[in-house]
């Protein structure tokens, strides 16, 4: 059986990146320049744990990608 602490976590993760995404397309679209300020900030993002799992490389590619969808997304 699964770890319902991870299930509700995958879940929520989910749900709030479709609803983050779909605030992005909306905004680009009204005021385009949003992903552009996004991608700008990237170098200050960065993974707050304090041991060995620490990765700010993987989490800005992760926001990278996701960017990347947005502008895809954008497109259709």
């Amino acid at each position: 059986m699964a770890d319902d602490n991870a299930v509700d976590a995958r879940q929520r993760e989910i749900a709030v990146e479709h609803l983050l995404f779909k605030l992005i397309e909306y905004v680009e679209a009204n005021s385009p320049g949003l992903l552009d300020f996004l991608e700008g900030s990237l170098d200050h993002l960065g993974d707050p744990a304090h041991d060995g799992t620490k990765d700010d490389g993987r989490v800005r590619e992760i926001a990278r990608r996701m960017i990347t969808g947005a502008r895809a997304q954008g497109i259709d």
